[in-house]
């Protein structure tokens, strides 16, 4: 099946760039351009697509804005959005995740990171690198780390999974694939991607990147300082 996916970038020339990588591939297309986050959604809409490079910061509505409205819109449930910033750790990074986005790519990324990035997207995983996850915790500790900065309501909604699905969760947070997490809890990948959904069903998450969010969010992972 064809990957259709959207370009959101005011800048003319990276979204042809990007066009002429994308459409190099067999498994995928470019079945629209935006300049603006509105029009962003406006096509994600019209063309059906599957995934879109949003770059986060555009004139008008933003990435970020446009990012809330797709996810917030029951009939774009399929879209997924992979937002572009120009530095991996981004000061909206989090702001991008909450809004529901499924993961993030730096703009100077190789080529194969990109297509692969779609790829992942669309397969329904989370885009969240190492790197990435390290900047994300980053920012939860920059927002703060009593106890008065953790969302009680999440925190409850935890009571329902249960003791190994917690534990995954605590592992999705941390960064690692199906294959790392069952190596550790010793386990088959089938097994962890089971209870990654089922925290995802029970939790309300669109996708991994959601679980990392609601992770730190309800205290359940609380990083570090070192």
């Amino acid at each position: 099946m064809t990957i259709r996916v959207l370009l959101a970038d005011d800048q003319a020339l990276l979204r042809s760039a990007f066009r002429v990588l994308v459409d190099s591939e067999p498994d995928m297309e470019v079945v629209g351009e935006a300049s603006d986050g509105a029009e962003a959604v406006r096509l994600a809409r019209a063309e059906r697509a599957d995934v879109v490079l949003m770059d986060i910061r555009m004139p008008g509505t933003d990435g970020l804005a446009a990012t809330r409205l797709i996810s917030a819109d029951p009939g774009l449930a399929q879209v997924r959005v992979v937002m572009l910033t120009t530095f991996e750790v981004d000061e909206y990074v989090v702001q991008s995740l909450r809004a529901g986005a499924s993961g993030f790519l730096g703009k100077g990324a190789e080529p194969e990171e990109l297509l692969n990035a779609i790829r992942v997207a669309a397969g329904g995983d989370a885009l969240l690198s190492p790197v990435a996850t390290k900047g994300l915790i980053a920012k939860f500790l920059a927002q703060g780390d009593g106890d008065d900065d953790r969302d009680p309501a999440r925190a409850q909604r935890l009571e329902a999974l249960t003791v190994r699905e917690r534990e995954v969760l605590v592992q999705v947070a941390g960064g690692h694939s199906n294959d790392e997490i069952a190596e550790r809890l010793e386990v088959s990948p089938l097994t962890v991607k089971t209870h990654v959904n089922r925290a995802m069903a029970k939790l309300g998450a669109r996708d991994r990147a959601q679980l990392v969010v609601i992770a730190y969010e309800s205290g359940l992972v609380r990083p570090r300082v070192e």
